[in-house]
């Protein structure tokens, strides 16, 4: 069993002992339900927008331990300082060390820019869970999920107002999407292996239509490449690590900025 394997099969007895303490009904009452979500889309395509999408990521499966001291208040504000166009938050608690409260938190002292809730979703109930926190998209991976799956989830979310970054990693997966006007994600780490190839943005990228928007995922640390990934039509850049194992990200991401702009 590879790690993705062991992270899906975990996730979904998480998520099945979640369901039996916590109601949709419950979710549904959530102060944050009811407010409108703050569109990824015009965030990454606006006029100077800077295309970052700047992660909060205590640990990894494939890094261990990243960043444990910091904090999501302080990060989040680091990001908005530094003018990130979104953020993306790990919630996964068991492999990457996130909660749902983070993204709760962040919300807090973020009201201008939207939230990626970045989990493992193996089921409706969690596309719900994000807008009862305050997310404002969710990640959908092609890896895992089935070509219905994938439909009837990027569906639920639409019609919560949530927005949807569709991962993927190779043809096959891109294959499963209905690519139209779709926010997509292509992923330069392997989920299986975990190795990095950056070419794998590139060579993908002529299959994938105008009308989507296209984001570069994983091991982008070169201000440089990021100048390079416009020329081929990207818009967005999700970038974690990279910032996160410094002592201040926020300011590690401000640096980053100030070289690609």
């Amino acid at each position: 069993m590879n790690i993705l394997e062991k992270i899906i099969a975990h996730k979904k007895k998480e998520i099945a002992q979640l369901k039996t303490e916590v109601s949709v009904e419950k979710l549904v009452k959530s102060p944050n339900f009811n407010r409108t979500p703050i569109s990824l889309k015009k965030a990454l395509t606006v006029k100077n927008s800077t295309g970052i999408i700047a992660e909060f990521k205590r640990q990894s499966p494939s890094k261990g331990i990243i960043n444990e001291k910091v904090e999501v208040l302080d990060v989040t504000q680091g990001y908005l300082r530094a003018n990130a166009a979104a953020q993306s938050i790990l919630t996964d608690t068991h492999f990457f060390g996130g909660s749902i409260l983070d993204v709760i938190q962040a919300r807090t002292v973020n009201e201008t820019t939207p939230i990626l809730r970045k989990d493992f979703i193996v089921d409706g109930f969690q596309i719900v869970e994000a807008k009862a926190i305050g997310a404002d998209a969710i990640l959908l991976i092609a890896t895992y999920l089935t070509k219905e799956e994938l439909k009837n989830y990027g569906k639920l979310a639409e019609d919560l107002g949530l927005e949807v970054l569709y991962e993927v990693h190779n043809k096959e997966e891109l294959d499963k999407i209905e690519l139209d006007t779709k926010i997509i994600g292509i992923n330069n780490r392997n989920l299986k292996t975990f190795e990095v190839d950056l070419e794998h943005s590139i060579e993908l990228t002529s299959q994938i239509p105008e009308s989507c928007i296209k984001v570069s995922e994983s091991g982008l640390s070169n201000p440089r490449v990021i100048t390079g990934l416009k020329e081929y039509g990207f818009q967005g850049f999700l970038i974690g690590e990279n910032f996160m194992k410094t002592e201040d990200p926020g300011l590690a991401c401000e640096a980053f900025i100030s070289q690609i702009r």
